[in-house]
């Protein structure tokens, strides 16, 4: 007995160290995510001479007027931009995804597994790679400084991981529920829209968050697809707050801080359903 309880004992003060050697890391790498997010804000709310001088401390001075002149300096037209590239480049991308996935994982047809292969490969493609012939066809389609200039190459790019994702989440839904509903009269749209798409809202919010992250962060499309003002997205347009020769920094956090905004808040509401789309969705492929 004296052996068992001193093993278990052992035990017991080994997951002990384990879970307080992980939690350490976790709060570490937490500290190193969070801090320079903390500073941004912080730095958001002061004058540019107190950002230089005392950048560690907490603003002597509030200033949320930074906010303000930010919104009114033109991140207000830039942030309608980013909504609306953001928006239509989800929901098309969601959408024609979500049909694609229903195609390849219900239906048997000749080149269903190349069609798999080659969404695969464009996993490994890089947007950079495509650059210069991307551009020769946004001129040629006559789209160059217009919405559809970045609309369009994002859904391009996101489409092959968002299929795959939404695939292997399809492939989990039981065959029974979808013979029912054929014997019952339904058609196959809408068994799509009836059966898959209500039991899939797991995966079709964690598509819709990756979506709408990488769209609205993305930076080298926005600057050489969009050259007028009025059409360029929040993060191509903070470029024009900072000078050669003077650069109001207090203003250009605020306005940072403004562009990380709807992200941070999409993340919190939507992260129950991001953590079990990407479990379930990963299960079967």
């Amino acid at each position: 007995m004296s052996i068992a309880a001193s093993q278990g004992k052992k035990r017991s003060v080994g997951m002990i160290a384990g879970i307080v050697f992980v939690s350490l890391v976790l709060i570490g790498y937490f500290l190193i995510v969070a801090y320079p997010l903390f500073w941004m804000v912080m730095s958001s709310f002061k004058e540019t001479k107190e950002i230089y001088g005392s950048s560690w401390s907490l603003p002597t001075k509030w200033m949320p007027s930074n906010y303000a002149k930010a919104w009114t300096m033109g991140v207000s037209k830039y942030f309608m931009n980013s909504v609306i590239v953001t928006a239509c480049s989800v929901v098309l991308t969601v959408l024609l995804s979500a049909f694609s996935a229903y195609g390849l994982s219900r239906f048997s047809f000749k080149g269903k597994y190349v069609i798999l292969a080659l969404l695969s490969a464009g996993l490994m493609f890089s947007p950079q790679v495509s650059l210069i012939p991307l551009y020769k066809l946004v001129q040629t389609f006559g789209i160059h400084n217009t919405h559809w200039a970045l609309i369009l190459p994002y859904v391009a790019f996101r489409t092959s991981m968002t299929v795959l994702l939404i695939r292997s989440f399809f492939l989990q839904i039981p065959k029974e529920l979808e013979e029912s509903a054929y014997l019952e009269g339904c058609s196959s749209l809408g068994i799509f829209f009836r059966i898959f798409i209500p039991m899939s809202k797991p995966i079709i919010w964690t598509t819709v968050l990756l979506t709408a992250y990488w769209t609205w962060n993305e930076f080298l499309f926005a600057i050489i697809f969009i050259d007028s003002d009025s059409v360029k997205t929040i993060t191509s347009g903070l470029l024009a707050f900072r000078d050669a020769l003077y650069t109001d920094w207090g203003v250009l956090m605020a306005g940072l801080v403004i562009s990380a905004l709807p992200l941070v808040l999409l993340f919190i509401f939507m992260q129950k359903h991001f953590v079990r789309g990407l479990a379930e969705g990963g299960v079967k492929g």
